[in-house]
């Protein structure tokens, strides 16, 4: 990680929220292509319809480990936990229904197992869930979860001011791993690079983490001042560039600025 550095091609700055739309498509895995169409899932294998399978709510994302599917979802009502859905868990080859599990965030590890996070109202956790949906092991941490070969790590994501956040490994028994600060509780989601380097923008700033789960700095996005709960963004990777953009809140809820930088990559192992 040590080489890896990158250099400022381009920035613009508009005046608006310019977000992309949700995509239909969620992703093709296992040679399945999954696509979103209101309340209903549905997998594609070439050009037949594989299964498809009605979730109540709208999917957002899907995860796969082996023969399992996990789908998180939006509900279409407004409710305590905002717009949260159920957390589906299905038979990958069939479409059926095997669980209904609640989490916000997700990723899939091994055995058709998943870990499945969710933070507010005094809830700060990680759970892992196996093949059928039985809870195995509880952590309490909550953020973007990436697993590696030394299991999984975590970019913590709390609503704290000050932040708590951090870096971390889950370990097994429900213990953690610390690694550094973090400066934003609402980080965006990292990129991950062919070597397990982890970028994450955090409170206007480009990190680089490794897998000791040390940060070591990039790039000042945009100077967020003694304010970086009015930041959050995302990183994309587009070949060997780097697209990163801030969203700011400027005066009340309905204005913002757009900050969208691209950083050419070097020294990728």
């Amino acid at each position: 990680m040590s080489a890896l550095a990158v250099v400022e091609l381009d920035r613009t700055t508009s005046e608006g929220w310019d977000k992309p739309a949700k995509p239909r498509e969620l992703g093709t895995v296992a040679g399945l292509r999954f696509v979103a169409s209101g309340v209903e899932l549905a997998a594609w294998r070439g050009g037949a319809r594989a299964w498809w399978h009605r979730c109540g709510a709208n999917p957002r994302a899907v995860h796969v480990s082996e023969d399992r599917l996990l789908v998180l979802t939006d509900s279409r009502d407004y409710h305590a936990w905002g717009h949260l859905g159920p957390a589906l868990l299905l038979d990958l080859r069939t479409g059926d229904r095997l669980a209904e599990l609640r989490g916000d965030r997700a990723a899939a590890v091994d055995g058709g197992r998943f870990v499945l996070g969710l933070e507010g109202y005094g809830i700060f956790e990680t759970w892992l869930h196996d093949r059928d949906g039985a809870l195995l092991t509880t952590w309490h941490t909550y953020g973007h979860y990436v697993p590696d070969a030394d299991g999984v790590r975590v970019v913590e994501c709390d609503r704290r001011s000050p932040t708590a956040s951090r870096l971390a490994r889950l370990l097994p028994d429900g213990e953690l791993e610390r690694g550094d600060r973090l400066r934003n509780g609402q980080a965006a989601e990292p990129v991950v690079l062919p070597d397990g380097t982890l970028v994450v923008l955090d409170a206007g700033v480009l990190l680089a983490v490794g897998h000791d789960l040390r940060a070591a700095v990039l790039a000042e996005v945009v100077d967020v001042g003694a304010d970086p709960w009015q930041f959050w963004g995302t990183v994309e990777l587009r070949g060997d560039v780097l697209v990163v953009t801030a969203y700011e809140h400027v005066r009340d809820v309905s204005v913002f600025l757009t900050h969208r930088v691209r950083y050419a990559l070097t020294g990728v192992a």
